[in-house]
């Protein structure tokens, strides 16, 4: 066995047989920011054979107090690319797979079909809730985290265990981003450290199973939480779900909730332009046919809009987050 791994394949958790499931695998990686760089680095180092990374963006300079994986020389880089330049510099012995896509709902079962893992490292709710939904249908274990200011959780979803709905059946009201509210780069770090921990347990399949297990942190105090939540019931009824924007068709009615002043073009010609207070306030009233599609950027505006549709009756509803 090579001495890269000695340290780690000593452990009677690991083993020869231990770092052979390691060698084998492949993991889905959704993101490449701060939770991805942790968890890249630390997969690609643990000897994890194969990973699959999916991120659209590019290297920016004001990711670099959180991003180690990232140089000033790779600034205006696909992260996805840089990302796999480091990690072979480091373990040319893995495979790593750069995808610069948008995690959609048009694509999600395709990538969460590459592996027999998925991480959640991007920090939207639109992807979590997209890669939830497509880890629970293939029966794929899905390991997710956020971080936002000084707080941040980690758990392990699906693959026989709740999904990530069950846990979380409805969005914040609001929700900030890391440049709103900002972010410390070692609580990122340290929850991205936690998503690779809690993802080599379970290709190494520790017992007890991490599966249905959260953890919280505080970094301001130093507190710890969390609970298990294995029994968690899944909704009933009808999902709100996330759609692509390629997956609006000429017949829906579409609302973009984005202010002119947010976003004076929408990408949508023939969208409404319509503040998510005025709908739940029922100022405006729609046809219950045909479908009506939600849009904003994180998706958060979208839902509230959704749930104060649904009050009036609607049940044909999607919803797109459009991001930066």
């Amino acid at each position: 066995m090579s001495d890269r791994y000695a340290r780690q394949s000593v452990l009677p958790e690991v083993g020869p047989t231990g770092q052979a499931r390691l060698a084998s695998a492949t993991a889905l990686v959704v993101g490449a920011g701060g939770l991805g760089c942790a968890v890249l680095q630390y997969l690609a180092a643990a000897g994890v054979g194969r990973l699959v990374i999916v991120d659209h963006d590019l290297v920016e300079e004001s990711n670099l107090h959180r991003q180690p994986l990232y140089r000033m020389s790779d600034l205006g880089a696909p992260k996805v690319e840089a990302a796999r330049a480091a990690l072979l510099a480091t373990n040319p012995g893995v495979r790593i797979e750069a995808v610069r896509e948008r995690l959609t709902a048009a694509n999600a079962a395709r990538l969460v079909g590459m592996a027999e893992i998925v991480v959640d490292a991007a920090d939207s709710f639109a992807v979590t809730y997209g890669l939830s939904d497509a880890c629970r249908g293939a029966g794929t274990p899905l390991v997710s985290a956020s971080v936002l200011g000084l707080s941040g959780y980690v758990g392990a979803f699906c693959g026989g265990a709740p999904s990530y709905r069950a846990v979380f059946p409805e969005l914040p009201r609001t929700a900030g981003s890391c440049a709103e509210t900002g972010v410390l780069g070692t609580a990122v770090g340290v929850m991205g450290t936690l998503e690779a921990h809690m993802t080599l347990a379970l290709l190494l399949k520790w017992e007890p199973t991490v599966l249905g297990r959260l953890i919280s942190i505080d970094f301001r105090t130093l507190r710890t939480g969390g609970f298990s939540f294995a029994g968690a019931s899944e909704p009933a009824g009808p999902t709100l779900r996330f759609i692509a924007p390629e997956e609006v068709s000429e017949s829906d009615i579409v609302i973009d909730l984005r202010s002119p002043l947010e976003a004076p073009r929408s990408p949508f010609g023939s969208a409404l332009r319509v503040g998510v207070e005025a709908l739940e306030k029922g100022e405006m009233r729609f046809p219950t046919e045909p479908r009506i599609v939600l849009c904003c950027r994180t998706g958060v505006r979208a839902w509230r809009a959704a749930r104060a549709l649904e009050r009036q009756g609607h049940a044909n509803l999607a919803l797109i987050a459009l991001g930066e």
